[in-house]
């Protein structure tokens, strides 16, 4: 498998998975300018990270690549759970951080591009912000008691790390979300998550 992604993007999740798995896998950074130019655009038109090639297989869209991992090794146990019932909680929790909390900080990062005046850019960010703390207040209480968003560690967990990695850069106060800083604690901790953004760069 070889992976392309951007630092710290959201295709970070895609690489700490690629790293519970134990399996190798060829990771490939793509530079922000490079992201809407040949040859990248070859292999994604749409122009963004992440993706996903395996032999004849190529990739988009982080929860198609994610399901994929996780059926390619479920010796990994990424689902969240080994029961129906536990994997579709930890979907759910997936869900809710790639279609709602992910959309809404991309307010934060294309707010320039979204709204010309830089009245409105302030406002927009303060919308999204707002939203964003709303949702956090959500995930602080499914975490109330207990390590992970799903039964076991799933790539539910890698992408709430990522995100709260881009509310750090956004200097978001978490204060009032005690269960979301302790996850970020242990995940910041886990050997997989260290190995990829040492991969990346990152610290």
């Amino acid at each position: 498998m070889k992976l392309y992604g951007l630092p710290g993007a959201c295709s970070l999740v895609d690489h700490i998975t690629l790293q519970w798995t134990g399996q190798p896998f060829e990771y490939e950074i793509v530079p922000r300018a490079g992201l809407k130019t040949a040859p990248f655009t070859d292999i994604n038109p749409m122009g963004a990270v992440p993706v996903l090639v395996d032999g004849d297989v190529t990739l988009t869209q982080n929860v198609a690549i994610l399901e994929y991992i996780a059926e390619q090794y479920p010796q990994a146990n990424v689902h969240g759970g080994t029961t129906a019932r536990a994997r579709a909680e930890a979907r759910r929790w997936l869900a809710l951080l790639n279609s709602d909390v992910h959309k809404t900080f991309s307010m934060l990062f294309g707010a320039t591009r979204m709204v010309s005046t830089e009245a409105a850019q302030d406002e927009l960010r303060k919308t999204a912000s707002d939203r964003i703390k709303e949702m956090f207040a959500l995930i602080n209480k499914r975490l109330e008691g207990r390590e992970w968003l799903g039964e076991a560690r799933s790539v539910a967990d890698a992408y709430l790390y990522v995100i709260l990695r881009w509310a750090g850069a956004f200097k978001m106060d978490l204060s009032a979300f005690p269960n979301l800083q302790a996850h970020f604690a242990r995940m910041q901790a886990d050997k997989g998550v260290q190995a990829a953004l040492a991969a990346e760069g990152l610290k």
